[in-house]
């Protein structure tokens, strides 16, 4: 495995305006400041005088942005800065706290039905037969939208249960943050144009699936707000791993646990149609964006399938490899 170079993430300071800094290793560093103490000779597209200090301005100059990050990385673990400085000044992480990566991303895709255990875990539930692999029947990845300002919080940040659900299930996903501009690209480029990956919790209203009072087979029967887009309901976080940091992106352990009990446990080796596929797929419909996140799908051990679903008190911890630990506690 490669040095691990930066992490990068949104932090606030007392009452003080978010901000996006880099954690590497135990250190914190400013961006806005590791930049303007670069030494690097701005392209036209970034001059000293519009320097980032937000996430998404950082994504929208991905390119030229992170090879700057990924050296300061590099003079900090030397312990030395351009002038000979123990790194950039930083404030200590004891006094601040981090927000989510993006606090107010583009669009957010989320992949409905792409992992084969949850895929068969729930046609089980649900006494249907095992579905075909979709490549077969040609089919193609399958996403819904959700809302962003309202629904991303944080790691750490309390989740309050939307009173209208009895049934808020969990999904843990890896999620694929878009750097660069990109519309009918291959499944073969599209990696290039990937910043790098998070952790989200697709929360569920399980019981606002349907439309009470329609027909089943009314193209109007769905109800994709409710079940999906109330205030909360994407915990994102705790930051954003650069791509180029990940060994076998094919192969990263997802688990997911609802206080102390462990409900998921999987791999992204479950994945049905894979991160390029959906990045190629979704860019022949529309130009995907810098800070687009796309949410790649859940594997299995969804509440749903055990009748099991979120109450007011309950933490649900996510971890995945290379990722970090996303957490969430939740109230009424």
């Amino acid at each position: 495995m490669r040095e691990q170079s930066y992490r990068l993430a949104t932090y606030v300071r007392g009452n003080e305006v978010p901000r996006a800094g880099i954690l590497v290793d135990d250190s914190l560093l400013d961006v806005t400041t590791v930049m303007a103490t670069s030494g690097v000779k701005f392209s036209s597209t970034l001059s000293s005088s519009t320097l980032p200090t937000q996430v998404l301005q950082i994504l929208e100059k991905w390119p030229s942005v992170n090879p700057i990050l990924e050296q300061a990385a590099r003079d900090q673990r030397r312990g030395t800065g351009r002038r000979g400085k123990a790194g950039v000044a930083a404030p200590p992480l004891r006094d601040v706290r981090l927000l989510a990566p993006i606090l107010y991303p583009g669009t957010i895709f989320c992949a409905g039905a792409n992992y084969r255990d949850h895929v068969a875990e729930m046609s089980k539930a649900m006494n249907l037969p095992a579905e075909p692999d979709p490549h077969e029947a040609g089919l193609k990845p399958w996403h819904f939208i959700k809302a962003g300002a309202a629904c991303v919080r944080g790691s750490g940040e309390l989740i309050r249960l939307p009173a209208y659900s009895k049934k808020v299930d969990w999904e843990a996903e890896i999620a694929v943050i878009i750097g660069r501009e990109c519309r009918n690209v291959s499944m073969e480029q599209a990696m290039g144009f990937v910043a790098g990956l998070s952790i989200v919790n697709d929360l569920s209203a399980r019981d606002h699936l349907r439309r009470p009072g329609v027909a089943i087979d009314s193209p109007f029967h769905f109800d994709w707000v409710s079940q999906k887009c109330f205030d909360g309901a994407l915990p994102f976080g705790p930051w954003i791993c650069p791509l180029d940091d990940i060994d076998d992106i094919g192969n990263l352990g997802i688990r997911l646990w609802v206080n102390e009990e462990l409900m998921q446990d999987s791999s992204s080796s479950n994945m049905i149609f894979s991160i390029a596929e959906q990045i190629a797929h979704l860019s022949t419909r529309l130009t995907l964006q810098p800070g687009d996140v796309i949410a790649t799908g859940t594997p299995a051990g969804c509440g749903a399938a055990r009748g099991i679903f979120l109450k007011s008190g309950d933490r649900v911890t996510i971890s995945v490899d290379s990722l970090g630990t996303l957490i969430s506690d939740f109230g009424s």
